[in-house]
């Protein structure tokens, strides 16, 4: 197998950039890095792509070992052919690999394996082979009746015989993969309620059929999830007749011979019995498959908007995290993420104490001079959003109040980070903080989580959970090293997703920052415990000091190129003229229009250039809205049919995946992605439900 060749072929690349690639990967660089510093190496690939070609090299390289593995096991049993070796080193699956290894893994006892212990492979291979003259068959299994062995009579040789040639056929790679393509092109899923008269999410699937071919994923996951709950029975349904009449057509060669009966039924015991449910099997893992990744990439594409939303800098912050029995906790947080204050309030049922909240809350924002309220969306958030809104009213002070987020806030307040952070703190007022502090710098804050614990996805409970965290962590390494880390402020849990730094790594750079004080150079880091020059060639670039004392540490510019930089701060520079530059200076294009942006713009954030959050003063109900009318909301979450938008009522809004565009779309996040701040129309609101309909449509 040319893993080469084939990298280059799907992903229509160059052949340098895959050698290289891989070479980089080889050597220990991370995604990040080789993205960012070497440009030329790659041919400018971007980190997405490398990422997927890292996944599909993982794939190639463990095809290959599979196909040497079973190649050598199957001639350590001497049953290796050429024309087997062969099949299997051209075998584009490892999937297709198994099939071939299938007849010559080691089995558990079955029918068949008991049928050849009593002797009966040799009129097996009679049957099989379709060449006893008529009327001779019976006679021939006379030969194998062995009462010791529990042969007692010809019928019961001849049934034995039957499943060894029910094996045989079962173990037959190009009769699964006959059976396999007709499921995937005829196949239906057949879905029946378990108990028709219990009530459930999943009513719509109590008595429902769709083909394998057309299911959508999230359907996929949504019936998953019901058969689990033990509401829903899942079936596949196939041709079965089709099927046999192929199967025959195929193996019987001779309808005429005595053999035509037993391996007629043999080959319908074979379908039945050992080839169905082993392929049922199979479609519905790859169906699952298939959906678990169209979820976690949703879930991946969802996470990075949200992470990088832009940070509200220089503003005290008063975080909400609201509740209904024990009260709202509250957390002002100076401009720099600074813990001032905590109160807990009760505005809502059962105790309502409103007026007493408003004088508590009024006292904390004139103490502080709070300049943004930001309340958390889980429960009890609208019933505290109104009490926030009447008391933004009788404020004689410009103030505003935003929604935020707070889903993992409390997996957060009970975490070791959080507990570090606030050791005498209630966890209950953790969580206000995180709400707080989540909205002056989103990715700083976020990374305290599990990715997963986000919940910007669907079904992230559901999802292969190392898989999904593989590919969460990966999008929260892009983003913070696209941003870059303040190397005197960064947390412990912000600087392990720099490359090339482990936990061990970040825990010894704030340790160290606390015995030396602030870092003054990047070179510093190499005196820090565990860093040597190749952890230090991966992570400088990604590492900032604003008030450092060379000004190229608070840029992206890699310590490697400085030399490079500091020409460039000596002379005049003609942007137009890059290529002749980059010559001259015997640097590459792309790291040379690199180094310009970012001395253009030290100590930039890439986040200051995205959409600002709508901050709100005043409250919308249900009650206010009506069809037709156009408002302006925060797209909060983006699923396969469409898209949750946040308008300033109670309910988040649904833009179906038809009302997104006047255009056909095949996903969502064609249009829309989290954080995005977009224009809706009403199209319904059903109040007794707490449904509203938007849509995107020539607005």
């Amino acid at each position: 197998m040319d893993i080469n060749r084939i990298l280059i072929e799907e992903f229509k690349l160059k052949p340098f950039q895959v050698e290289n690639t891989i070479k980089l990967i080889d050597e220990g660089n991370t995604i990040p890095f080789i993205a960012r510093y070497r440009k030329e190496q790659t041919g400018n690939l971007n980190d997405v792509i490398l990422r997927e070609l890292y996944d599909r090299l993982n794939y190639l390289r463990n095809l290959k070992g599979k196909q040497e593995e079973v190649i050598r096991l199957i001639e350590e049993q001497g049953k290796l052919t050429e024309e087997l070796k062969n099949d299997i080193l051209k075998a584009q699956t490892i999937q297709r690999v198994e099939d071939l290894y299938r007849p010559y893994r080691p089995k558990r006892r079955t029918r068949a394996t008991i049928a050849k212990e009593k002797g009966l492979e040799g009129l097996a291979n009679i049957i099989w082979q379709q060449n006893i003259k008529k009327g001779y068959l019976k006679q021939e299994a006379s030969k194998y009746i062995d009462e010791e062995k529990g042969v007692n009579s010809e019928e019961d040789a001849l049934y034995g015989a039957m499943d060894i040639i029910a094996e045989i056929i079962s173990d037959a790679a190009e009769y699964r993969d006959i059976i396999r393509k007709i499921a995937y092109e005829k196949g239906i899923i057949q879905i029946e309620a378990t108990q028709e008269e219990k009530q459930s999410v999943y009513e719509m699937y109590y008595d429902y059929k769709e083909s394998v071919k057309t299911i959508a994923n999230h359907r996929i996951l949504a019936i998953n999830r019901g058969e689990k709950e033990k509401f829903l029975k899942v079936n596949l349904i196939l041709p079965d007749e089709d099927i046999l009449s192929k199967l025959k057509s195929i193996i019987i060669t001779d309808q005429d011979a005595d053999s035509y009966k037993y391996l007629e039924l043999a080959i319908e015991d074979s379908y039945k019995r050992l080839i169905f449910p082993s392929i049922e099997r199979e479609v519905r893992t790859s169906l699952t498959e298939r959906a678990e990744e169209e979820a976690i990439k949703v879930f991946a594409l969802n996470l990075k908007p949200l992470l990088m939303q832009p940070p509200i800098r220089g503003k005290v912050v008063m975080g909400i995290d609201p509740g209904f029995r024990t009260g709202c906790k509250v957390a002002v947080i100076d401009d720099t993420g600074k813990l001032l204050s905590t109160i807990t309030v009760y505005p809502t049922e059962p105790q309502n104490k409103v007026k007493e909240t408003k004088e508590e809350l009024k006292a904390l924002i004139n103490e502080y001079n709070v300049d943004i309220i930001a309340i958390g969306n889980g429960t009890a958030s609208r019933e505290t959003e109104l009490v926030i809104a009447e008391l933004l009213g009788d404020l004689d002070r410009d103030l505003s109040y935003i929604i935020v987020s707070e889903a993992g806030a409390s997996i957060y307040s009970a975490s070791k980070v959080a507990q570090e952070e606030f050791p005498d703190l209630d966890v209950s007022l953790r969580g206000a903080i995180s709400i707080a502090r989540r909205l002056q710098d989103p990715l700083a804050e976020l990374v305290k989580i599990e990715p997963r614990h986000i919940g910007v996805g669907q079904y992230q409970h559901d999802l292969n959970q190392s898989r999904l965290d593989e590919a969460l962590t990966a999008v929260v390494e892009d983003c913070v090293n696209t941003v870059g880390v303040d190397l005197n402020t960064a947390s412990i849990s912000l600087l392990k997703y720099v490359s090339g730094i482990s936990s061990r790594v970040a825990y010894n750079i704030v340790k160290y920052r606390e015995q030396n004080g602030k870092f003054i150079s990047r070179e510093e880091l190499l005196e820090v415990k565990g860093i040597g020059i190749k952890t230090f060639t991966q992570c400088a670039g990604f590492l900032r000091i604003p008030d450092g004392k060379n000004i190229l540490d608070n840029t992206g510019v890699h310590p490697e190129s400085y030399d490079i930089a500091e020409k460039l701060l000596n002379m005049e520079l003609d942007e137009g003229n890059i290529g002749q530059l980059s010559k001259k200076l015997d640097v590459g294009y792309h790291t040379l229009k690199d180094i310009i942006e970012e001395l253009k713009k030290p100590g930039r954030d890439p986040r200051d250039e995205m959409p600002k959050p709508i901050f709100r003063t005043d409250i919308l109900k249900m009650e206010d809205l009506k069809e037709d009318m156009v408002l302006t909301g925060t797209v909060r979450n983006v699923v396969d049919f469409g898209a949750f938008v946040d308008i300033g009522v109670k309910e988040d809004g649904l833009i179906h995946i038809s009302e997104l565009s006047n255009r056909y779309i095949k996903h969502p996040k064609e249009i829309v992605q989290i954080g995005d701040i977009v224009k809706v129309r009403i199209l319904n609101v059903d109040k007794d439900r707490g449904r509203i309909s938007l849509s995107m449509k020539q607005l």
